[in-house]
């Protein structure tokens, strides 16, 4: 079966993590795009940098083309992908092989999960959303869209985590003890989290308490 194309949209350190996981996945990384011009004609790991995305934008049409976007902030993520879908270019979900999701969870476009990550039964995670390797989201809770959840984070049973969240390196959300995470809430690394975390607030340390902004 002859292997799909995919490109690449956002250039750095995480880079060639995407190059690895599209790979694996099955994908031919077809080009990559930086968010200007001055890298375009170098090299990543063999991959070209092919243009940038301002000149991608203007094509009339990114039909038939697919798509990852390696880039961790929630809000340019979504950006750049929305931007992709409505000039009818596609973001496929991407699951590295090693994972574990379960055929009863609910998984839509564009979510991004990495290695040894673990998705349990009736969980769900919306669009565009990421989840970084080691990550577990336990059966019954729900990750919205637009997320991002940093690598060994665990998300317990029962919870609800709304769109455009951000949840730090090895923070838990616990079983029990909290209902939801409102929208663009921030949770710091480490983070143990037993209560419910409004919106638009930063909750830090163990257990976690919001932080005075």
């Amino acid at each position: 079966m002859e292997e799909q194309e995919i490109y690449i949209l956002g250039v750095g350190h995480n880079t060639i993590v995407y190059i690895d996981l599209a790979e694996s996945c099955g994908y031919k990384i077809a080009g990559l795009y930086h968010y200007n011009e001055e890298r375009t004609g170098e090299y990543v790991h063999g991959i070209p940098i092919i243009d940038s995305n301002t000149n991608l934008f203007q094509r009339e049409s990114l039909g038939g083309m697919n798509f990852i976007v390696s880039v961790g902030e929630n809000a340019i993520r979504t950006n750049l992908s929305n931007k992709i879908r409505e000039m009818g270019g596609n973001i496929p979900t991407v699951i590295h092989p090693s994972a574990i999701v379960s055929k009863y969870s609910k998984i839509s476009e564009g979510v991004v999960i990495h290695a040894n990550s673990v998705v349990q039964a009736d969980a769900s995670i919306g669009k565009d959303t990421v989840l970084s390797y080691n990550t577990s989201l336990s059966h019954t809770s729900s990750v919205g869209e637009s997320c991002y959840i940093a690598f060994n984070a665990t998300i317990g049973a029962y919870i609800k985590v709304h769109d455009f969240v951000l949840m730090g390196q090895s923070a838990s959300l616990v079983s029990g003890k909290l209902e939801y995470v409102g929208k663009n809430a921030v949770i710091g690394a480490g983070a143990v989290v037993i209560n419910n975390v409004e919106a638009d607030t930063i909750v830090i340390g163990n257990p976690a308490k919001t932080l005075d902004k």
